[in-house]
């Protein structure tokens, strides 16, 4: 897959080994998932508007299969010919606040964020008559963004939890996630379990705000989790030794797995 492909050359760039001699890590995802979650929008509370707008879009690139097609493109290769925001000059902007460090729902590719939730905001822009723009920012400022109207919507691989609908109210479910542990090849940790095992210490890398990272932190305590911008740069500890797993979303950790492994 061509937008894939790319995306994995920039990751070698991260997460590629740069001393020479330095042992090579090889990595893997474990069989047994930390967790399922459902993938929302998020909008602020005072905009019932915009969040009914949003979840007939999405009923409506749902029901004619839309959805479903931008999903196979990046996760199975299964290319599609729709075209989003032709024709959007001019018109009211929809701004969409993300975390482009989290494929494949969205990272840059030739300075443009693409993605699955790239492309699904722009065919919901496209129902609302809207042009659409990406605001990219730190992961834990995105509901804030959303709260304050920096941005009109929050789209970022997003898990509704009580602690955020606290502070914004979320769209229907457009995608399911999987939370998932990354190890060394040779790793003590087999399973999820092990994680939890009487007097396991274990650190565990995350990515600041997610909540693979809020997860971690309650399930083991502060001082088991050690958090980092984005997940390439937990990957990277993880590989130089100073975690001993990390803690993320199932396809990015496919790719970045797939990029230390090459």
């Amino acid at each position: 897959m061509k937008k894939l492909a790319s995306l994995l050359l920039a990751l070698v760039l991260v997460l590629g080994l740069a001393a020479c001699g330095q042992k090579t890590v090889t990595l893997k995802i474990l069989d047994t998932e930390y967790a399922i979650e459902d993938y929302a929008i998020a909008i602020a509370k005072e905009n019932a508007d915009l969040l009914d707008k949003v979840n007939a879009a999405l009923a409506t690139i749902t029901g004619n299969g839309t959805a479903q097609r931008i999903v196979d493109k990046y996760i199975s290769g299964a290319g599609h010919d729709m075209t989003f925001q032709a024709n959007a000059e001019g018109k009211p902007e929809l701004h969409m606040a993300t975390n482009a460090q989290f494929p494949p729902y969205e990272y840059y590719e030739d300075n443009a964020i693409v993605g699955i939730d790239a492309e699904m905001a722009a065919a919901i822009a496209d129902e609302l008559d809207m042009k659409l723009v990406i605001d990219d920012m730190e992961f834990d400022a995105i509901i804030t963004a959303v709260q304050t109207g920096k941005a009109d919507m929050g789209m970022a691989g997003l898990t509704v939890t009580d602690e955020r609908l606290q502070n914004v109210n979320f769209s229907d479910s457009y995608a399911t996630g999987i939370q998932s542990i990354i190890v060394a090849e040779d790793s003590p940790i087999t399973t999820v379990d092990d994680l939890y095992a009487e007097g396991a210490s274990y650190m565990v890398g995350t990515q600041r705000g997610t909540t693979g990272d809020i997860y971690s932190e309650d399930d083991f305590g502060a001082e088991r989790v050690s958090k980092y911008s984005s997940g390439a740069e937990a990957v990277q500890a993880l590989v130089t030794g100073k975690v001993d797993c990390v803690i993320i979303d199932n396809e990015p950790a496919k790719a970045y797995v797939a990029t230390n492994n090459q």
